[in-house]
């Protein structure tokens, strides 16, 4: 293998794979020839894309992963490689929020929100990227937010949170200059996921009126899953010497009729 050639077989894990950004991004691997490895809490949906991915021609296995806790991090991580091989890449994806005014936000919902989307991505940084500094090559991508620099009203938490996680990965970025892996931020804007989708209509209402006010939402068109899919497998897929980041995703505004 020259310098900057990749492996020809190189195993993916993606964190948050059981529905939206993440489920996109195992099948936009899986069709790019990436071995993955599907992880989220709720099991059941990431091993039936797992099927599905399978039965379109790609490698594809299923273990439960709770990002929240270290022992289930490390049993995840033990059973992908396992299954695939040493692990060459990783997508961090695992994310919660819910909407409201920080003043009524109580500590515990806070707490659990950093826990996914601060702490979870450490914890994944932590038991598979030193295997890769060893190998002298890889990449781990961090699935970001447009929040992360410009908050949004009523959902202080997760523009906290996500603020935090790209303060993280421009240290670790330092940290990893000349190992040959590599740490990458996409950061989508307005998406359709199932984020969201289990909010009490008066409060997504109050959240999009609070957008428009703050000019959050120049327009009403939102990303699909996919695009953001795409993005990451474009990273990823990068020759070795290459380091894109970061990237952002943005729904563009329809075409105005003359």
């Amino acid at each position: 293998m020259g310098r900057y050639d990749q492996p020809s077989r190189r195993p993916a894990v993606v964190a948050g794979a059981s529905s939206g950004i993440g489920a996109e991004t195992a099948r936009a691997l899986a069709a790019a020839g990436f071995p993955v490895a599907l992880g989220a809490r709720r099991v059941e949906q990431c091993e039936e894309l797992a099927a599905a991915i399978r039965a379109e021609g790609g490698e594809a296995v299923a273990h439960r992963l709770d990002v929240t806790d270290s022992a289930s991090v490390r049993d995840f991580a033990a059973k992908a490689a396992a299954d695939l091989g040493d692990v060459e890449v990783v997508i961090s994806n695992a994310a919660l929020i819910g909407p409201g005014s920080l003043l009524d936000t109580e500590e515990e919902r806070l707490r659990s929100e950093l826990d996914v989307n601060l702490l979870g991505p450490h914890r994944l940084v932590r038991e598979l990227v030193p295997a890769m500094v060893e190998r002298h090559r890889g990449d781990i991508v961090f699935v970001s937010s447009d929040v992360a620099v410009r908050p949004r009203p009523l959902m202080g938490g997760y523009s906290a949170s996500k603020a935090g996680l790209e303060g993280l990965v421009g240290s670790l970025q330092m940290e990893l200059e000349g190992t040959g892996v590599r740490a990458s931020v996409v950061r989508p804007g307005p998406t359709w996921s199932e984020m969201g989708m289990d909010w009490d209509p008066d409060a997504a209402a109050a959240v999009l009126n609070e957008w428009v006010k703050w000019g959050h939402a120049r327009h009403s068109h939102f990303l699909k899953a996919r695009a953001i899919a795409d993005a990451i497998t474009t990273i990823v897929a990068a020759p070795r010497g290459v380091h894109i980041s970061p990237v952002d995703v943005n729904p563009e505004a329809p075409v105005e009729e003359q």
